[in-house]
């Protein structure tokens, strides 16, 4: 399919299966170089198809710098490629951060009921697109554990070599743990505004960082001592690698404590917040995508995140999916903002009604 979006709100309404969170999904990846919904890059290939392409340009509205564009290839179970203005990537990870995005979708609720792991994606996730140190010190953290690990299951006794890897998961840690506490510590507030703002003040939330290095004793002592307990569970059990966010409400904590529609709240303000904390620290607006969120919200939650997206000054481009094309043409018409609506039916998007305040705006059709 090809897409001339609008500069703001862009919607995608059709049955679910129908590949509006497939389109989400390209966008997401364009920026990620991996899917949301996929673990496994050969698994973005149509079934009987040799590959998959995804191509974009990306360009600041009303600069006269040229657009950027970025290619994404990728063969049925071979290595993908990535190429910015035709020229391919020495490294990908310098590619993180380089368009950021915030997508929110009903996904996001593994962020609540998941283990740790899902939280430390979340503050990862964030602060790997502002501090591309911070994401090569969580790959060199990641190999050095995985070593430490392999070290514990071939029942290795050779302390010296113990004493080495757990000196650089100290150096490393150390490096994280101060990220992610200063992360939590400026991006609490952000995130008690979004929510207080959505419901109304109804209810008091808040969430804290739980870590092994919170604590005065080096990460390389902690290690040290619990060598003989983790070669009996088979896994190294301290380090950042094992890091917690709390999530409350109210006091209590949120997982079997709040409503489906507190939940989606929180996760929801956790979301926006993370956008707008991007976006004060890039000082652009990243791109924002919604995916079916308004499901489960009363009405005056629905007014308020409506009252937040169309802000100019705080949000810039937008897509949203949803089924319901009366509930989201009701919506756009309060924003009064210029919006594109596509319907998308069996893999085909097209451009049923746009509004804008632009005779320059581009309005083409899609084509499959």
């Amino acid at each position: 399919a090809e897409m001339h979006p609008c500069h703001k709100i862009n919607c995608l309404i059709g049955s679910n299966g129908e590949g509006k969170t497939n389109l989400l999904d390209a966008i997401y990846f364009l920026s990620f170089l991996k899917s949301h919904t996929t673990a496994i890059d050969s698994q973005t290939v149509t079934h009987g198809q040799p590959f998959m392409v995804l191509n974009a340009l990306y360009g600041r509205e009303g600069s006269d710098v040229p657009a950027t564009e970025i290619y994404i290839g990728q063969k049925y179970k071979a290595r993908k490629v990535i190429k910015r203005n035709k020229k391919e990537y020495d490294r990908l990870t310098d590619h993180i951060g380089a368009i950021p995005l915030t997508l929110v979708s009903p996904a996001d609720q593994v962020i609540v009921t998941g283990g740790s792991e899902e939280r430390r994606k979340f503050i990862d996730g964030v602060i790997s697109q502002i501090n591309h140190t911070y994401l090569v010190s969580l790959l060199n953290y990641g190999r050095t554990l995985k070593q430490r690990n392999a070290l514990i299951k071939q029942e290795c006794t050779d302390d010296g070599l113990f004493d080495v890897l757990e000196q650089q998961m100290e150096h490393e840690a150390t490096f994280i743990h101060t990220q992610r506490r200063l992360f939590i510590e400026n991006f609490t507030p952000i995130f008690q505004e979004f929510y207080d703002f959505i419901a109304q003040q109804r209810e008091t939330v808040s969430f804290g960082y739980t870590s092994h290095l919170n604590g005065e004793q080096p990460l390389a002592q902690m290690l040290s001592q619990n060598r003989e307990k983790d070669r009996i569970v088979g896994y190294t059990t301290r380090g950042v690698h094992r890091d917690d966010l709390e999530m409350k409400i109210d006091g209590y904590p949120l997982r079997g404590t709040a409503s489906q529609g507190q939940t989606k709240t929180y996760l929801l303000a956790l979301k926006l917040a993370q956008f707008s904390f991007l976006a004060q620290v890039n000082g652009t607006q990243p791109l924002l995508l919604l995916d079916d969120i308004f499901d489960k919200l009363d009405a005056k939650r629905v007014q308020r995140i409506i009252e937040l997206i169309k802000d100019d000054k705080r949000f810039g481009q937008i897509f949203i999916s949803d089924t319901d094309r009366e509930h989201i043409t009701s919506i756009l018409h309060q924003t009064g903002c210029d919006y594109h609506i596509y319907t998308v039916e069996n893999g085909n998007i097209t451009l049923s009604e746009a509004h804008t305040t632009s005779p320059d705006t581009k309005t083409d059709t899609t084509k499959p």
